[in-house]
C-alpha cells in the first residue's frame, strides 16, 4: 500500500551505510516513521532537518510494515530558524513534544496547521515567543486536556478572567479568584483572546508557566518516561534569556 501527503520533520537516524529512518509530522496520517533510501548520505543529509517541510510518499506490503518514504523539500529553508538560537530551541521542543506525545498514525490536522505556522513564523516573525506559547495550548487541548478559559468557574462571568484554576483547568475570574490567588495559575490575556500587538515577554513568561503546568501535570505522566522532554525546558530557558519571555520583576 502506499499514500502521499505533506509533513514537518521532527527527527532523522542514520539507518545502516547510506539510509535514514525519519519521523514526519503529517496533515493527514499524523506522525509517521519510514526509511528513507540515501538518507544518510551527503545529499540528503541537508533536506533531512527537523524542521523541514516535505513532500513525502511512503509505501509499505502492509500497513503495520515501517515502509519507505520518498521525500521532496516544499517551500523555503530553514536558515531564519538556525540563525536564531531560541527561534532553533522552540523548534527542538516542538519536534520533541510531537514525537513522545502525539499518538502514532493518527491524524491531526488542526495541530498539523497551527505547526506549519509556527514553523514559518520562528525567527521571523516578532510575536513568535507567543505563538509558540498559543502552540502548547493547542496541543494540550488535541491530548483531551484542553483548558476552559471561556467563562469563571465560580461565577461564570466571561469579563475579568485572569486566573486558571490547577485542578480543573478552568478560568476563574479576578473578583471570584482573588482570595485563592496563591494557588491559581496567572492567566494572560493573549492565550485567552489573540492579540494584535506582540505580547510583552512577561506575558509570554506567564503563559509558558501555565502551559508548562499542565504539560508536566496532565500529558507528562501518560509518558514513557513519566516526564517531559529537556527540550521543552531549553526552549523556554532560551526565550527568556533571548528577551522575549522575562518573568515580571517581583
Amino acid at each position: 500500500m502506499d499514500w502521499r501527503d505533506e509533513g514537518i520533520l521532527i527527527a532523522a537516524v542514520r539507518h545502516g551505510e547510506s539510509a535514514a529512518v525519519i519521523e514526519v509530522f503529517t496533515a493527514c496520517h499524523g506522525r509517521h516513521a519510514g526509511v528513507v533510501r540515501g538518507g544518510g548520505g551527503r545529499r540528503m543529509t541537508p533536506v533531512l532537518q527537523p524542521g523541514a517541510r516535505l513532500a513525502v510518499e511512503w509505501s509499505a506490503r502492509l500497513e503495520e510494515h515501517l515502509g519507505y518514504f520518498r521525500v521532496d523539500p516544499v517551500g523555503g529553508g530553514l536558515a531564519a530558524i538556525m540563525a536564531d538560537r531560541a527561534a532553533l530551541a522552540a523548534l527542538g521542543s516542538v519536534a520533541a513534544l510531537i514525537g513522545v506525545a502525539l499518538p502514532e498514525r493518527d491524524a491531526h490536522p488542526g495541530l498539523y496547521a497551527r505547526t506549519v505556522d509556527l514553523v514559518a513564523a520562528l525567527g521571523t516573525a516578532a510575536d513568535w515567543p507567543a505563538r509558540y506559547a498559543a502552540w502548547e495550548l493547542a496541543l494540550l487541548a488535541e491530548l483531551g486536556f484542553g483548558l476552559d478559559l471561556s467563562a469563571c468557574a465560580v461565577s461564570g462571568t466571561t469579563e475579568g478572567l485572569a486566573w486558571v484554576s490547577p485542578r480543573s483547568g478552568r478560568a476563574v475570574s479576578l473578583e471570584a479568584g482573588a482570595p485563592w490567588a496563591a494557588r491559581l495559575l496567572a492567566l494572560p490575556g493573549f492565550l485567552r483572546d489573540g492579540w494584535e500587538a506582540t505580547p510583552a515577554p512577561a506575558e509570554v513568561a506567564t503563559a509558558l508557566e501555565l502551559t508548562g503546568f499542565f504539560l508536566e501535570a496532565r500529558v507528562a505522566p501518560g509518558l514513557r518516561r513519566e516526564t517531559l522532554p529537556a527540550a521543552r525546558a531549553r526552549a523556554v530557558e532560551a526565550i527568556r534569556r533571548s528577551g522575549a519571555a522575562r518573568p515580571s520583576p517581583s
